[in-house]
């Protein structure tokens, strides 16, 4: 959690006028919320803390933009889920898995929740949490993004709109729409186990 006794506009004043000890501050100050953000909606294959970096050079770079119209951690905020979608975007990687794709455990967790007739062990919670992670691939970057805020996350609308800036009512659409892809990939995968 930020440190709310921390003077943002002080430290910012002191950033502008080029004051190395207050742009490392910054940063100290920040880290907590953009290693948070970054956690949540990691691309594969991207060292975390080479995007935790990336979210700081382009805040710095980006520092006369901002216009205090809202307040500087939900600015952040916003490049760092843009940055994460960005690098998702980047990898173009909307695969469509196969059953066969699945591991044992998967496939068994799978198998588990399209029977309905028992609940999956609590110890596949790790291979629960890798379907889920296949599934929110076939998504794109902002769908999954949106989705996970708002299911995983538990984040309100109101919450994930001053994080990336979106409108309600697109966030509601988005989640909608991911929800259904969802569904269908989930069905897709269904039906390769069982013609």
């Amino acid at each position: 959690m930020l440190d709310e006794t921390f003077d943002v506009a002080a430290c910012l004043a002191q950033v502008r006028r080029d004051d190395q000890a207050a742009c490392k501050a910054l940063v100290e100050h920040l880290y907590p919320l953009v290693i948070r953000i970054v956690r949540a909606h990691l691309p594969r294959r991207v060292p975390e803390e080479d995007l935790v970096q990336e979210v700081f050079m382009k805040m710095f770079r980006r520092l006369s933009q901002y216009e205090g119209k809202v307040p500087f951690p939900n600015w952040v905020s916003r490049i760092a889920v843009t940055t994460c979608i960005d690098h998702l975007r980047a990898q173009k990687r909307r695969p469509e898995y196969r059953w066969a794709d699945l591991s044992e455990e998967e496939a068994q967790v799978l198998d588990a929740v399209t029977r309905d007739d028992h609940e999956p062990d609590p110890a596949s919670a790790t291979s629960a949490r890798e379907l889920v992670s296949k599934l929110l691939d076939t998504l794109g970057p902002t769908d999954r993004t949106v989705i996970t805020m708002l299911d995983l996350e538990q984040k309100s609308l109101a919450e994930i709109s001053q994080i990336t800036g979106w409108t309600q009512t697109m966030i509601k659409v988005r989640a909608f729409r991911a929800r259904r892809k969802l569904q269908q990939a989930f069905k897709r995968l269904q039906e390769r186990e069982h013609p």
